[in-house]
């Protein structure tokens, strides 16, 4: 008996044959407290102002007034960065998907014995993952210099890592009676994988990539922030210039942007299940 039910005693009910039934006490009064008390603290730690927000909220929709209606002059500037934020997103999915296969096999115990490969892999895989993605920009912009390349691989990470910890729980859900039936038949481990359990997963792999690149072509769009590219890059120009009505119609392109992109994806992954 937990602490809880010691202190708040169950309903008991006797029933018709004599037996008695206990029926616990619930724990939503526990949490709701718990809840309230770290809203407290959480808002003395943060300096929260309720009336701060209230006050300084309407200056939001301020801005929003001032993107409508969107300056549509300033549409033919817009279609290279979007382009630019398009491929950035396409080839950085495609590269970390493709990357997080080997990973991912390796990080899954019903293929690889070795616990300590499977340790050090998901731990790898753990510690890209902690990694944002405007900090994975930021390094690669020191690296490759500014433009589409350091987008490209901030995205290519976060894909690598985000595909790879879901394939290898994929891996690990397959059936293993083909795969173990052909290694008994002296098939190496690699072509029994790929014979035996990659079509198994091949479906759910691939939406899961899709599903990763709808969320990309979001992410890629605020990359330029860090000198990146893409729509980033001239939406923080605007914000800075307070052009305001070229700012909603970048918002607008890309809205439509990510519509059309999961719109295609959904379809797709929908036919693939």
């Amino acid at each position: 008996m937990s602490l809880y039910d010691r202190i708040f005693k169950p309903h008991v009910y006797t029933l018709a044959d004599g037996t008695t039934v206990e029926e616990k006490r619930s724990r939503a009064p526990l949490i709701l407290l718990v809840l309230i008390a770290l809203t407290v603290l959480s808002v003395r730690i943060t300096g929260f102002d309720l009336a701060v927000l209230v006050k300084k909220g309407s200056k939001f929709f301020d801005i929003l007034k001032a993107m409508f209606p969107p300056n549509t002059a300033y549409l033919g500037k817009i279609w290279q960065p979007l382009w630019d934020t398009i491929k950035m997103s396409i080839l950085g999915s495609f590269v970390g998907a493709v990357l997080a296969v080997p990973f991912a096999v390796a990080a899954a115990s019903n293929i690889v014995t070795n616990r300590v490969v499977v340790f050090l892999v998901r731990l790898f895989l753990s510690l890209v993952r902690t990694l944002p993605t405007l900090v994975c920009a930021l390094i690669a912009t020191y690296i490759f210099g500014l433009g589409t390349m350091a987008g490209t691989c901030a995205i290519a990470v976060f894909t690598f890592a985000y595909v790879g910890k879901q394939l290898f729980e994929i891996i690990e859900t397959v059936d293993m009676g083909p795969y173990e039936a052909m290694e008994a038949l002296g098939a190496t481990r690699l072509r029994a994988f790929t014979t035996a359990v990659f079509p198994q997963v091949l479906p759910t792999y691939l939406s899961v990539s899709l599903f990763c690149l709808e969320g990309n072509v979001r992410y890629a769009s605020i990359l330029g922030y860090v000198g990146a590219g893409g729509l980033g890059l001239i939406m923080n120009e605007k914000i800075g210039w307070r052009e305001y009505d070229s700012l909603g119609m970048i918002l607008i392109v890309l809205f439509v942007a990510v519509m059309v992109i999961e719109g295609i994806s959904h379809a797709l992954r929908k036919r693939l299940t």
